[in-house]
């Protein structure tokens, strides 16, 4: 049988930092002092929270092949730069980026690229793959609570990247959900990275007000890739 001592050092070794108990700050003098630990739990947290997988983890600016094609180094390059100059931009109406083309143009991987990026530096990304989020929204529309707790986590987290948008059949229902999610974005400044195979004339087309806000919103970094020949899944 454990004597007292014995126990407690048991429950102290639980703590994944013995310092602050994982409280992620220091009590001195009546003063919360944060805990040289706190930076790396916060990362930790973003990572847990973003719904990117470790696969898509994976998917780098240092593991894309841009040498093939001359618009692959383009949408790279502005890429790239996006996210040098995302805390420059972070809060202002142009600061999210889009990349419009055809399957298999390296349009995940980039958004991947750029998100991947953010977090290693702290920025909170939520990953929004289309389809199967709208599925899960329409089944659950009824359920009031869930909805508005599922739609809010989109709405406001730092940077929402949404990958393949409008991928698939459109119903009414989608654009209205959709809308709901890029509406309140754009009047609160909140970045995107916005992954799709439509084009611009075709998400206006879609729903004017969502095309036009996305592309106001990606005015300084719209990324367009179109070729049959393109293929980053065959060639990169």
């Amino acid at each position: 049988m454990k004597n007292k001592s014995e126990k407690y050092k048991d429950s102290y070794n639980e703590y994944r930092c013995v310092k602050c108990r994982d409280l992620k700050f220091i009590i001195e003098d009546n003063t919360a002092i944060p805990c040289e630990c706190r930076a790396l739990r916060e990362c930790e947290d973003i990572l847990n929270n973003s719904g990117i997988s470790d696969e898509f983890r994976k998917k780098t600016f240092k593991n894309f092949n841009y040498a093939y094609d001359v618009q692959t180094i383009d949408a790279y390059h502005k890429a790239l730069s996006y996210k040098k100059n995302f805390k420059d931009i972070e809060k202002t109406r142009q600061n999210s980026i889009i990349f419009m083309g055809q399957v298999g143009s390296g349009k995940t991987h980039l958004s991947l690229a750029i998100s991947n990026d953010l977090m290693d530096s702290g920025v909170g990304v939520l990953y929004m793959p289309y389809r199967d989020v709208i599925i899960s929204l329409k089944q659950n529309i009824m359920d009031e609570e869930y909805y508005r707790k599922a739609v809010g986590r989109y709405k406001k987290a730092r940077v929402l990247l949404i990958d393949d948008l409008f991928k698939g059949g459109i119903s009414k229902s989608d654009i209205n959900i959709v809308f709901e999610i890029i509406n309140f974005r754009y009047f609160n400044n909140l970045p995107m990275i916005v992954s799709t195979e439509k084009s611009f004339d075709e998400l206006v087309e879609i729903d004017e007000a969502i095309g036009s806000r996305i592309i106001e919103m990606s005015k300084d970094y719209l990324v367009s890739v179109k070729g049959k020949k393109l293929n980053y899944r065959i060639y990169g």
